[in-house]
């Protein structure tokens, strides 16, 4: 049962990437691709009947962490607290300069709130990713089953790393590139005119860009935490994953060259989801490791919840997630199409 909850929480983790992904990789390029308030405006249009909902499946993951992995929970929320005050400042800030943006003419008031929509999606992404390498990591957990660091030190993976150092920004960096390239597409087939355009372009730097540092973070992770490979490499039904993350980027450049608005943008998906589900596989049963001493680990068994709680929570979490399904089926098909400014709502 404590995998089931594992591939659940990797599973809700892998859609909020892939849905609020375009959501930051639109606020990134917001004001490369929008150069007049008619584009920045289509841009928010594009995004504008999805992004809150988009966020919902963050909520859900840390919903999930509290309920079936309780220690990890602790551990990892303690320790990693000041740099999740300043995710949830940055969120906080992104909502704000979508909401805010368009209750005043005035253009001051929207060039003010074009910067935060930039600045707060990009550091949401640099952070997204940082932590992500953290885990990868590990953190300075002890035998009291908490840790805590500065934000960063010496900038060296170690026995006692903040949470910024040369890996987690280099893991950042990839996650900033890989969804303003996933955020890229989206634009590009949700939009038309001049923000298209542009958008196509930037894809395919984004994109070429996401591929260099891909390789640069393969070889990092295989140095600061090589048993990651040997740990994929000994369980076979996690090889095709591999294929998945090759074959899922060679399709989207093909038909990003071929102007092919959604297979690209689904192949986008396929290459984020493909990736996090081998990390997921090769991290697992490990939640949080510890970089003073392997006893102090953290994994799916040790973080886990009762077993009869386990069970409840899936027979309630089955319908639940059932209707958050009907409920976007439902969102993404009523807003099908390319997006219009005309009228009222976040575009105007």
């Amino acid at each position: 049962m404590e995998t089931v909850w594992y591939v659940l929480l990797s599973l809700m983790l892998s859609t909020y990437v892939v849905l609020d992904g375009f959501d930051l990789g639109a606020g990134i390029l917001h004001q490369l691709v929008g150069r007049t308030d008619a584009e920045r405006r289509t841009v928010f249009a594009s995004i504008g009947p999805v992004w809150d909902g988009n966020e919902v499946w963050l909520i859900a993951s840390g919903g999930i962490l509290v309920f079936a992995f309780p220690r990890a929970y602790s551990a990892g929320f303690s320790g990693f607290y000041m740099p999740l005050m300043m995710v949830l400042w940055l969120l906080v800030l992104r909502g704000c300069s979508i909401e805010f943006r368009s209750h005043q003419p005035n253009p001051l008031w929207r060039s003010f709130w074009d910067g935060v929509f930039v600045f707060s999606s990009s550091l949401l992404a640099i952070f997204l990713g940082a932590a992500l390498g953290n885990v990868i990591r590990g953190v300075p957990l002890d035998q009291s089953g908490f840790f805590s660091g500065p934000l960063f030190t010496n900038f060296l993976p170690g026995r006692y790393p903040g949470v910024l150092d040369w890996y987690t920004v280099l893991i950042g960096l990839f996650s900033l590139c890989a969804l303003g390239g996933h955020g890229a597409l989206y634009l590009f087939w949700k939009t038309t005119g001049p923000v298209q355009e542009r958008s196509y372009a930037w894809a395919g730097r984004f994109w070429a860009a996401t591929v260099g540092l891909y390789v640069l973070a393969t070889a990092a992770t295989a140095v600061v935490r090589p048993g990651l490979f040997a740990n994929l490499a000994a369980r076979p039904w996690a090889w095709p994953l591999a294929l998945l993350i090759l074959g899922s980027l060679g399709a989207l450049f093909v038909f990003w060259r071929q102007k092919r608005e959604l297979p690209a943008f689904l192949a986008s998906t396929g290459f984020l989801v493909s990736l996090l589900a081998a990390t997921a596989a090769a991290v697992y049963p490990k939640l949080l490791v510890s970089t003073l001493d392997p006893q102090y680990d953290l994994d799916v068994y040790t973080a886990a919840a009762g077993g009869l709680g386990l069970r409840v929570g899936l027979v309630w979490w089955i319908p639940a997630l059932l209707l958050a399904l009907g409920y976007f089926t439902y969102l993404f098909h009523s807003f099908r199409g390319k997006v219009d400014v005309e009228g009222e709502g976040y575009g105007h």
